[in-house]
């Protein structure tokens, strides 16, 4: 049992539906498996589920925890900064496919 760390540059979405509630209301959460840290406090660019820069956010909360069916689960509270214009979000989405997605096809 070890915590995994997040790039504290990157908030990457696995569910459209986490993704719309913040774009939505402005605040939202997701759900991570496994144990991470998320630098709580900090701005980060939040990624779509198919790896697309979208927005500036800033973690609220992360709570690592043991769900009732035994998982490891981090559960990453979030308020949104603001969305990025075309050029920012090309330009983000450009670099976090050189730093941490790998080769874009």
């Amino acid at each position: 049992m070890g915590f995994q760390t997040e790039f504290n540059s990157v908030c990457k979405f696995k569910s459209a539906q986490e993704l719309f509630e913040l774009l939505e209301y402005g605040r939202g959460k997701m759900v991570k498996s496994g144990f991470r840290v998320f630098p709580t406090g900090q701005k980060v660019i939040a990624y779509t589920p198919e790896n697309e820069a979208i927005a500036i956010v800033r973690i609220v909360a992360s709570i690592a925890e043991i769900n009732f069916q035994g998982e490891e689960v981090t559960q990453v509270e979030m308020e949104l900064i603001r969305r990025l214009n075309e050029e920012e979000a090309k330009i983000q989405t450009a670099l976090a496919y050189e730093m941490f997605f790998g080769e874009q096809v």
